[in-house]
Order: C-alpha cells, then sequence, then structure tokens
C-alpha cells in the first residue's frame, strides 16, 4: 500500500483527537436517525461523557429493517452453522426482520416495555440474536448471561439488573453432551431476590424443559399469538444493553452500552477496521455471551448489513481440526475474527494444517485476533498456512471495540509481532508511571487512554457510578485505566505484555510474564503456554512456566523443560531468573479463552481461591495443583 494510505491513517487519527464532534459527526450519517442529535460530544458532566445527547434512533431499525428498505430482503442476514446438530440454515433480512418484530410483540404481551431489562441466557442458535434484536427493537435493555453459566453467578446478575423477564432455551449443545439450562435457570431464579415475572423458552428437540406453570412461556406458543412490534424510538443515550465482567469484589460489574454511540462506531469499524463491504459473509467465531459476540456476531455486522455466521460448535473436535476451513468454504467467508486460543488448539492438533489441504480458501482475506495475547508463534503458523494478513487488535468488555488494532480499511501497517500495531482513531493511548506521567517511548508502564473515550464504550456501569469512577478513572485522573501494562515503541506500535497484576517483580525487577510466555512459545514442541509469579523468600516472585506439547511429540518432558529454560536465559537474560517450568496436558480458561494465570498463582501460593465462575472446564485445577505439587508448590491448596 501507498505512503499516502498511512498519511491518511496519521491525519484520521490526528482528526479524531482534535475534532471528535466533527470526526464522529461525520460517522453518524452512516445511521438513521429520528431525530438528529443537538450534540456529538457532551462534557457537561465530565467525567461522565456522553455521544450525540438529544438524537433519537432505534438499533434494531439500523440493523435489520432498514436493510429490507433498501431492498436487501432476499439477502442472507444469518447463517447458522452448527455441527453439533448437523444443522446449516440461512435466514434473510426479510425473514430475520418477521422473527424480530414477532418476538417483540411476544416479550411486550408479557409485559416489557422500553427501559425494562431481560436477561438471555441462551446458546449459539439464531433465536438468541432474535432475542437480542427484539429487545433493542422495543428498547428494553438486554442482558445476556452465557448460557450455562452456574446459578449463582446467574442469580447475581439477576439481583443486579432486576430483568422483568428472562429468556432461555431448553439446553445448550457440547461436543459430547446436552447441557440442561432450565434446572440451572430454576435454581438461579430461587436463589435471587428479584424474580422476573416471566420466562419464554425456546425448546429445542434435543431437550425438552419443564416449564413452571404461571410463569414460564413456551416461545413457540407465545411467538405464534403475539402481534409483530414496531421499532420504539430511543434516546441516543439510552441503554441498549448491560454485559457483566466478573467483578473483583465477586459483586459482577454491569458494563452499560449505550444505543447512539455504539451503532455509530461499530457501523465504522466494519469498513475501516475490518475492510468488510455490506453484504459480504463475516464471521466472528465466539459466543453471544461475550462482548466479542456482541459487537460482531450482533450488531456490528448486521448494521453494516453483512450475512452473519452463528456457529455452534468448536476449533477442534466437531468434528476435527479442520472445521474452521470447512466453514469458511462452504460460507465464502472473507474474514474471520476469533480467539488466539482457537488457533492453538487447532495447530496442537494439526500441527502441519494437513486438514486446511482439503479446502479452498482462495476468497478469504484476513484473520482478526483479540481475547488472549496472540503469541507471535501463533501468528506466524495462521499466516504461513493462510498467506493472508494475520491481525492481533486488543479491546476490553468495557471498549465495545478496538483500542489498539491494524486498520485494515485505511491502511495495512507493517506487522511486528507481539504488538497489537496503532491506536485506533478516537484512541489517545498513553503509558504512564504511577505518578501520571507519560513514561519514555518502549518504557513499560501502565496502559490508559486519555478522556473522553470514543463512542461506542461504556459511559459508566448499571447502577454504579461511584464504582466506575473508583474502577477505571481514580488511580490515574483524566484518563481511562485499562488494567493493561505494556509500552509504546519508537514507532507508535501498542505492546500489551499482561494484565497490571501480571507484570512480576523479581528481586526488583519488573518483568512481563507475556515476555516470557513468547518465548516459551517459539519452541517447536510447545502448543501452548503460560507463566505465572510464584512467591519466593528470597526475590520475592519468581516466574514459574506451564508448558502444553504438540500433538505426537514424545521426548521427554525434562529435555523439553531444560530446553526453554535455556531460551529464556538467551532471549530475556538471567535476570528474569526462570529455572521452573512443568508439562501439562492442558490449561484452565474462561469460556472466551482466557488463561486463569491469577487462580494458577493462588493455588501454587497455597492461598484461598474460588473456582471462577467463568471457568470453562473446573476439573482441570486439581491437575494443574498436582502439576505444581511436583516442583514443591501448592502444598495445601483449598479450593473456595
Amino acid at each position: 500500500m501507498s505512503q499516502s494510505s498511512a498519511d491518511r491513517y496519521n491525519q484520521i487519527h490526528a482528526r479524531s483527537l482534535s475534532d471528535p464532534d466533527g470526526f464522529w459527526g461525520e460517522a453518524a450519517e452512516d445511521i438513521t436517525w429520528i431525530k438528529r442529535w443537538d450534540k456529538v460530544l457532551d462534557d457537561s458532566n465530565a467525567p461522565f461523557y456522553r455521544w450525540f445527547t438529544g438524537g433519537v434512533l432505534n438499533t434494531c431499525y439500523n440493523a435489520v429493517d432498514r436493510h429490507v428498505e433498501a431492498g436487501r430482503g432476499a439477502q442472507a442476514a444469518i447463517i447458522y452453522d452448527s455441527p453439533v446438530t448437523k444443522t446449516v440454515q440461512t435466514i434473510t433480512y426479510a425473514e430475520f426482520q418477521d422473527q424480530v418484530a414477532r418476538f417483540a410483540g411476544a416479550l411486550r404481551a408479557q409485559g416489557v416495555e422500553k427501559g425494562d431489562r431481560v436477561i438471555l441466557y441462551m446458546p449459539m442458535i439464531p433465536q438468541s440474536l432474535v432475542a437480542m434484536l427484539a429487545c433493542a427493537r422495543l428498547g428494553a435493555v438486554h442482558s445476556v448471561v452465557f448460557g450455562g453459566f452456574a446459578p449463582h453467578e446467574l442469580a447475581t446478575r439477576i439481583n443486579d439488573s432486576r430483568p422483568k423477564a428472562i429468556v432461555s432455551a431448553s439446553c445448550g449443545i457440547e461436543p459430547n453432551r446436552v447441557v440442561k439450562y432450565k434446572p440451572m435457570l430454576d435454581a438461579a431464579i430461587e436463589q435471587a431476590e428479584h424474580k422476573p415475572s416471566s420466562v419464554i423458552v425456546f425448546q429445542r428437540p434435543q431437550e425438552t424443559a419443564t416449564l413452571v406453570e404461571g410463569r414460564d412461556v413456551d416461545w413457540a406458543e407465545a411467538v405464534a399469538k403475539a402481534e409483530p412490534a414496531e421499532c420504539v424510538p430511543v434516546a441516543a443515550t439510552d441503554p441498549l444493553y448491560i454485559l457483566y465482567t466478573s467483578g473483583t469484589t465477586g459483586q459482577p460489574k454491569g458494563v452499560i452500552r449505550d444505543n447512539g454511540g455504539h451503532a455509530v462506531a461499530l457501523k465504522w469499524t466494519m469498513k475501516n477496521i475490518y475492510n468488510v463491504e455490506p453484504g459480504e459473509v463475516y464471521w466472528a467465531a465466539s459466543d453471544v455471551g461475550w462482548v466479542v459476540g456482541h459487537s460482531y456476531i450482533v450488531y456490528g455486522p448486521l448494521l453494516h448489513g453483512c450475512t452473519t455466521v452463528v456457529f455452534e460448535g468448536k476449533p477442534v473436535g466437531t468434528p476435527d481440526a479442520g472445521t474452521f476451513w470447512r466453514v469458511i468454504e462452504q460460507h465464502k467467508i472473507g474474514t474471520l475474527f476469533t480467539a488466539p486460543t482457537a488457533f492453538r488448539a487447532i495447530k496442537r492438533e494439526d500441527p502441519n494444517a494437513e486438514l486446511l489441504k482439503k479446502y479452498d480458501l482462495s476468497h478469504f482475506r484476513a484473520l482478526f485476533l483479540a481475547g488472549e495475547r496472540s503469541d507471535p508463534d501463533t501468528l506466524h503458523w495462521a499466516e504461513d498456512n493462510l498467506n493472508v494478513p494475520v491481525i492481533d487488535h486488543w479491546w476490553q468488555t468495557e471498549t465495545g471495540w478496538a483500542i489498539s488494532g491494524n486498520p485494515l480499511g485505511v491502511h495495512l501497517f507493517p506487522i511486528k509481532y507481539g504488538s497489537a500495531t496503532r491506536p485506533m482513531p478516537g484512541w489517545d493511548v498513553q503509558i504512564l508511571n504511577a505518578e501520571n506521567k507519560e513514561v519514555p517511548r518502549g518504557d513499560i508502564g501502565a496502559i490508559c487512554v486519555k478522556l473522553p473515550l470514543p463512542p461506542g464504550t461504556l459511559p459508566t456501569l448499571w447502577n454504579a457510578d461511584d464504582r466506575y469512577r473508583k474502577s477505571y478513572l481514580s488511580d490515574y485522573p483524566g484518563y481511562y485505566q485499562t488494567g493493561d501494562a505494556g509500552f509504546i515503541d519508537d514507532d507508535g506500535y501498542v505492546y500489551i505484555m499482561a494484565r497490571t497484576d501480571d507484570i512480576i517483580n523479581v528481586a526488583g525487577h519488573r518483568l512481563s510474564t507475556g515476555g516470557m510466555e513468547e518465548v516459551l512459545a517459539s519452541h517447536k514442541d510447545v502448543a501452548e503456554c503460560a507463566v505465572i509469579g510464584v512467591a519466593d523468600d528470597l526475590k520475592g516472585q519468581v516466574p514459574l512456566g506451564f508448558l502444553c506439547l504438540k500433538a505426537g511429540v514424545t521426548r521427554p518432558h525434562e529435555e523439553i523443560v531444560k530446553e526453554v529454560v535455556q531460551l529464556v536465559r538467551e532471549q530475556i537474560g538471567p535476570v528474569a531468573d526462570f529455572k521452573r517450568a512443568v508439562v501439562v496436558e492442558r490449561l484452565p480458561k474462561t469460556r472466551s479463552g482466557k488463561i486463569l494465570r491469577g487462580t494458577m498463582q493462588k493455588i501454587a501460593d497455597n492461598q484461598d481461591y474460588k473456582t471462577p465462575a467463568t471457568i470453562d472446564d473446573p476439573g482441570i485445577l486439581p491437575e494443574i495443583a498436582e502439576a505444581l505439587q511436583s516442583l514443591g508448590y501448592a502444598k495445601t491448596h483449598q479450593v473456595g
């Protein structure tokens, strides 16, 4: 690409910071407004900034109805691909509009109105999108809780958001089991102080849920009786959804997304960051329970008029490590967005990408990764085998879209492994020290964003303004604290090294566990790894590595451990004091693919810990304890 497109990025980024009203006001022209805004950026109540105050719109209209009105009703809105049920189904925009309007009518018949909350406890099926858009259509606020979440965690979310109704399905389907949702939902409602007035249940053929008389309603029956509902006008600053992220106090944090800024920002990202055109098939291989699912399975692609893929399966095991390639070929997908952990799983099962050879991916253009740090080894593997740009970008539940990335629709910057490239327009990213001062380029510090945050980010937390201030704004006045640590290099590239609490202090040296993980991941036999800091009487903390090996590796573990220790010594230096590593079968992760390093550290240091609600498989924790005991750690681990 020409130098001029790099200049264009620089101009866009500079303008977004110096003239946010002009920049985002122009972007907002791509959204259909019922009433235009009075003010683009309203800073009258800083640090509680608001976007597009006075504006009125409906997000569902912008994501569904307007495409039908523009003559694109016959285009696919959703492709549902479910290897676990052996189903592929296409829903056009016109069909989707009808389903959403009717389900909105069913919600309205249960008394749901503008401003009411509705919890969705759903698997990866099209009905999850129907329910989300139906809430948006009525101006109701949806809160999606990952299907299969434990009853206690669901109960805390019911108490916090106080939903008028809950929408669920009879079950979720894992590769080898049916997960019954209804007993967990019933238990959660029993535990919760707040009781919803109704529960609407979508009965899947794999499991029929028992309905509670007088409270529970069958989805199909409710829709059959419903009058289709129209789109209800809402203020740009009204909440569209609440998405809970685990809080450190055990009390979940309800991240709010507004209607106006959210629609403007996500529509803008589809072309500028992902380089996707309306009408193209776009796939985010995530789950609607996570922020990636909200932004890029549901709202982003639909606001842009794309076809979005709802995939109910896993990167490996449904049926094999070639399933992603099959989906990309079958549905002519140009762009895939997923978590690095998915590619690590594929690489581990099929290290030489043999399964890829069975599929034609000639139309595939770009792979985007986010959710965990993308280790260079996985990036290289994906690049070498897919021959397309592999773009790591960085964002959070709170931000709703990328803070830092490589804006494919504006300019593709040279990729630097380990970096999420440059700050996106709207983001003034700075690296600060404890005194709230910028550190020199290349030095590690707290990654912060100068206020105001751009549109589409959290305006506050649900019913918790003080907590919002305390969690994100108070440590670095005038800035949003990301909770991540890293640095910016001389070319302006952002490197996210670790969560702030994953920076370990080894004999007074601040070291990033992420930097060590990069070295371990570069070893030819290592498929995946994690490094934590464990307590040490002499040095305060020392690093300890966990290694998952690639399929088919039969070499003695001691040899591999010796080699990775040597690699860290060569590439980071003796100062890292990296001398301990253990081979494990698997690593504990959240359902969205984040490695639970904090929990592993507590086990190692004999601290009491609670099994995190977001954990994918609690059975892994005893395996980790056993591995740690073999090294003399975790002598008395306690599970809370």
